[in-house]
């Protein structure tokens, strides 16, 4: 594998689905901190808001796909998946969550995502990656960001301009 990129919070958006599926490469993985479709309160009517066509791309994914619902997924609209995964790559144990329900205080983990607030967020902390990716459809900051990590370490792109925001590596 090349890459584990990471996004969350795209919220139903086809135009911020097709920037993801367009910055994988064919050895890449993905992985997503929820809010993919937003079946929940999702913007019925506005035409980029397309979860049907995202969940129809996921049917046969072309990339190894990890994902967790967010607070605005119904778990019955793209059943078989849950609100928190464990997962290794690169020799790291990963722990993917949305972040809208608090960090289980045992969780013990190599890197720990999570999405939810639209920011994006970076750190290293007592030996933890803590990595939020941020938004590609509707960031708060006003800056579309995702994050990649390969077996270097993590980082958190800006996509605009593809500049690296902060990165941290491995020990």
């Amino acid at each position: 594998m090349a890459k584990l990129l990471v996004t969350a919070d795209l919220h139903g958006s086809m135009a911020a689905w097709l920037t993801v599926t367009a910055l994988l490469s064919d050895k890449d993985s993905l992985a997503v901190a929820g809010d993919l479709f937003d079946t929940r309160y999702g913007q019925y009517g506005h035409p980029d808001f397309r979860p049907d066509q995202i969940r129809a791309d996921l049917k046969t994914p072309s990339h190894p796909f990890y994902y967790v619902y967010g607070n605005c997924d119904v778990e019955s609209y793209f059943p078989g998946y849950a609100p928190e995964k464990t997962f290794r790559i690169f020799g790291k144990k990963i722990f993917l969550h949305h972040g809208h329900r608090p960090l289980s205080t045992d969780c013990r983990a190599d890197i720990v995502i999570q999405g939810h607030t639209h920011l994006c967020h970076l750190e290293k902390k007592e030996g933890t990656i803590f990595m939020n990716p941020g938004s590609l459809a509707r960031p708060r900051n006003q800056m579309a960001t995702y994050g990649r990590i390969d077996e270097n370490g993590a980082a958190l792109v800006e996509l605009s301009t593809g500049t690296e925001l902060a990165a941290v590596l491995f020990d």
